[in-house]
């Protein structure tokens, strides 16, 4: 599956975002910043994550199984991996 170039480029900016808030963190480590600060930051680099995730899945359920013509068998298949991928997320 290839990714649509609107999709790729929103991906590739929110985990440049991600990237950035890591390396926030560790600075924060560094620092001896307090915990809450650093929790408040992970949590949110969960969340971004969590996003980036469900985006790429929505792409993936759109492209496999809504716009191309298939087998209801290979469909099925489909289904089914894209509930095995999401209880890894």
């Amino acid at each position: 599956m290839k990714l649509s170039d609107n999709t790729r480029q929103n991906l590739l900016t929110r985990l440049k975002r991600i990237e950035g808030q890591t390396r926030g963190v560790q600075n924060m480590l560094e620092d001896e910043r307090e915990c809450r600060e650093i929790i408040q930051q992970l949590s949110a680099i969960r969340s971004a994550l969590q996003s980036a995730t469900a985006e790429m899945m929505r792409e993936y359920a759109s492209d496999c199984l809504f716009s191309v013509p298939q087998e209801q068998e290979k469909r099925q298949e489909l289904v089914e991996d894209l509930i095995n991928l999401l209880g890894k997320a």
